[in-house]
């Protein structure tokens, strides 16, 4: 509607000072002759807006002006509490600065849609950790806050998941991300993107130097490219199991990520066909856990390993007992 379009464009140039009309067409998917008319349309309402014409020019208001309005509908600030669910800015140090401009939101909001967003506070809980993830590592993010903020780059200390030493990196951060429970730091590495798990940086130091990031190039197309280089990597070994019906939900939810497809389920039968993909023979291992609940059915090479790797299991267990090892 032209009367959040006008909201919209208004905000935007209090916030951000002068912008380009074909920036603002963009973000709010006009046409720049629209924009241009939303601008008499406010400068009509007594806004004092105006545009600079020109290579450099944009549109902005008089140097002071400040509006209160929110302009907020009801799922907009309805959404806006959901925020307060989500859990990142715990990690970040931002609880009480979020409950407190929750709570200014809140005074500023037309009062039927208060009782919205209060409930929403209340009956919605959003929880970003994995079922039976087990304990994590805590990240501790302040020096990495501080270079994305101040735009320098970072020395990293780094562990990977299968290295015992940590090796040094001196990495261009974009920004950080917090997927599924678990941050990320997204960073170029001699202008090459990487992704770097924030519980695995043993140290971190800010250095002098200013951050040296590709021309162009935000955080969101970085993690854009990482995100579908790991979703794409090929698994290379295809497995198929069959699964007891009882165990089937949570065997869907903790093998979620080596799925191939979705299994075809008639409702009926006692065992459920399940395919999936992993990197190594010895990843199947994580099929050990469900007992004789799950049953691999080939390729050969992969029950030969579980065969292998529970007989190992018996074998300890078979012996006299901890003491005379």
């Amino acid at each position: 509607m032209k009367s959040d379009r006008l909201l919209s464009i208004l905000l935007l140039l209090q916030t951000r000072g002068r912008v380009p009309a074909h920036e603002l067409a963009e973000r709010l998917e006009v046409s720049v002759r629209t924009v241009y008319r939303d601008v008499e349309s406010l400068s009509a309402a007594g806004v004092p807006v105006y545009a600079d014409r020109g290579r450099h020019g944009g549109i902005r208001l008089l140097a002071g002006f400040r509006t209160d309005v929110t302009g907020l509908t009801a799922d907009e600030s309805r959404a806006l509490f959901v925020l307060a669910a989500q859990g990142a800015h715990t990690a970040l140090g931002l609880d009480a600065a979020l409950g407190s401009a929750l709570r200014k939101v809140m005074a500023a909001l037309p009062a039927p849609h208060r009782p919205a967003a209060e409930a929403t506070g209340r009956r919605i809980l959003v929880d970003a950790t994995r079922w039976k993830g087990g304990p994590q590592s805590v990240a501790d993010l302040d020096v990495l806050q501080d270079a994305v903020f101040a735009d320098r780059r970072l020395r990293l200390r780094y562990r990977h998941g299968g290295d015992s030493e940590p090796r040094t990196y001196t990495v261009d951060p974009y920004g950080l991300v917090a997927k599924a429970g678990v941050w990320y730091l997204v960073a170029d590495l001699r202008a090459a993107p990487r992704l770097f798990r924030a519980d695995r940086v043993r140290s971190a130091k800010l250095l002098d130097d200013p951050v040296r990031r590709r021309p162009g190039v935000e955080l969101r197309d970085v993690w854009t490219e990482l995100r579908r280089q790991v979703e794409e990597r090929p698994g290379g070994l295809d497995v198929t199991v069959r699964v007891r019906r009882d165990r089937l939900d949570m065997f869907l939810r903790l093998n979620a990520a080596s799925l191939a497809e979705r299994p075809e389920d008639d409702g009926a039968s006692a065992w459920v066909i399940v395919r999936l993909s992993y990197g190594s023979v010895p990843g199947a291992r994580q099929l050990l856990p469900f007992g004789d609940r799950v049953e691999v059915l080939g390729p050969p090479e992969v029950r030969e390993e579980l065969r292998s790797a529970a007989a190992s299991v018996t074998a300890l267990y078979q012996e006299s007992g901890p003491g005379d090892r």
